[in-house]
């Protein structure tokens, strides 16, 4: 199965799906694309020989259509959000429904929206006092962070000190969690029921 990871970071979620043991010689990161012309995970890009693209009119960057021509070229199945900061155009949003995917550093509903990315979160998790965090994966659409719930996985927050220490145990989940779901839809373990999602296991 081919993916394209859509990426505005330094890629450390983009990494652990290129280097996922459970996705090797079954997924194949074909695109690696970006709101950004200087994006540092396109660094993994390049020492992976992955092609790379910026999304948008900034300097070198290819328009909508063009994106999905190049996903049509590369037989793209699954589109992955990792660490992607921007809202997806409703254009490939209404080409690849519910085949696009998203983590959030939180266990959603709670802490996700507009503006709430990366520190932001884990601020917010820590002044709220809240014991648990975790990560999520879920479903894109025309807006941030509300498409249905694929999966999710906890962390005990409760000794922490600092939003630090909850970011740094927040992404080691995601980095197990994101390619454990892409896995999922390589599996066909995925599907809607009665209005959820539902995953076979």
């Amino acid at each position: 199965m081919k993916i394209s990871v859509f990426v505005s970071g330094r890629g450390s979620n983009l990494n652990a799906i290129i280097n996922s043991a459970e996705l090797k010689n079954k997924v194949e990161v074909a695109l690696i694309i970006s709101d950004k012309v200087f994006c540092p995970a396109f660094e993994i890009a390049k020492n992976n020989s992955i092609p790379h693209y910026t999304l948008g009119t900034k300097q070198g960057g290819v328009a909508i259509d063009e994106l999905l021509n190049l996903f049509d070229q590369n037989n793209i199945e699954l589109i992955v959000l990792a660490g992607y900061l921007k809202i997806v155009p409703i254009e490939i949003t209404n080409s690849y429904k519910n085949r696009i995917i998203n983590i959030h550093p939180a266990l959603l509903p709670s802490f996700g929206g507009k503006g709430m990315y990366g520190m932001k979160v884990h601020i917010a998790v820590f002044d709220s006092s809240c014991k648990v965090s975790g990560a999520t994966v879920h479903f894109v659409d025309e807006s941030y962070d509300t498409g249905k719930i694929i999966a999710q996985r906890c962390v005990d927050i409760s000794d922490v000190k600092s939003p630090e220490e909850i970011a740094a145990r927040v992404l080691e989940v995601e980095h197990q969690l994101l390619p454990n779901v892409i896995k999922m839809f390589y599996e066909n373990r995925i599907r809607f029921e009665n209005g959820r999602v539902q995953v076979t296991y």
